[in-house]
């Protein structure tokens, strides 16, 4: 069966855009890779935010309009539970400012169809020690866990509406002993070696971005072992990026 990007001629199943390929039982279908990001209650986003309003934040999440992330829907500093009252109104840039960037879930749509979103859990909040990375949406599958810590001493953040999150790693444990790092806007001291491994990455998934590899927590590390021979700067050029993105395609095929 054809579905949206695809149609059949002669018992052959031919793609009519360039995209990803979903298969739902006998339904084949495409996702075109200029497509907006559509959205899911569950998916796991990272977005900036642009606006702050009336008891809720505007927040870019690379999708038809923008993310809503109401009062209500965060945890005040210290996990205390309780109804967010006027006071916390008055306060609410200390949580979230124009420009931050957030690591959230969606919880439900508007009737509009705008996303609302939720940042009721300690791995949830604002996003620090590091840079960002977008990458065609449709290139990022849908997991049980988007947050990866890498051997490498690296804590990605893989949003599903393709922003990605790239940083130095912290420690959970140091996390849930300070929950006010949560809104924290201060970085942790990043060492070069850690600045450098962090540009790497980044750049590993910008060239699997570029050659349209699917990008996962495993693709990544294959493209950073892959790397390693070459300097940080020199991984975007062309052939160096053909390079690896064959040979992470090579060893994701040889572990399929």
């Amino acid at each position: 069966m054809c579905g949206h990007g695809a149609f059949g001629e002669n018992d052959t199943i031919y793609l009519s855009v360039a995209g990803a390929v979903e298969r739902i039982s006998k339904l084949v279908s495409v996702r075109s890779l200029k497509q907006r990001y559509g959205g899911e209650i569950g998916d796991i986003v990272v977005g900036r935010i642009t606006e702050v309003g009336s008891k809720r934040w505007r927040v870019d999440v690379n999708s038809r309009q923008d993310g809503v992330l109401l009062l209500s829907s965060i945890n005040l500093p210290g996990g205390i539970q309780r109804r967010k009252l006027e006071s916390d109104e008055l306060q609410m840039r200390t949580f979230f400012a124009e420009g931050d960037l957030v690591f959230a879930e969606v919880q439900s749509f508007f009737a509009d169809g705008g996303l609302s979103l939720h940042t009721r859990s300690i791995q949830y909040g604002k996003l620090r020690n590091g840079q960002l990375v977008t990458v065609f949406p449709q290139l990022v599958p849908r997991s049980r866990s988007h947050f990866h810590t890498l051997p490498c001493g690296v804590d990605i953040v893989v949003g599903v509406n393709g922003y990605i999150w790239v940083s130095k790693h912290v420690p959970a444990a140091k996390v849930e002993a300070n929950a006010e790092l949560i809104y924290s806007d201060k970085n942790e001291h990043i060492s070069d070696s850690e600045r450098e491994t962090i540009a790497r990455i980044a750049n590993c998934i910008h060239l699997l971005n570029c050659l349209y590899v699917k990008i996962t927590d495993t693709s990544i590390i294959f493209a950073y072992e892959a790397s390693l021979p070459h300097a940080v700067k020199g991984l975007l050029t062309k052939d160096v990026a053909t390079d690896l993105a064959h040979a992470v395609k090579a060893r994701l095929q040889q572990q399929s």
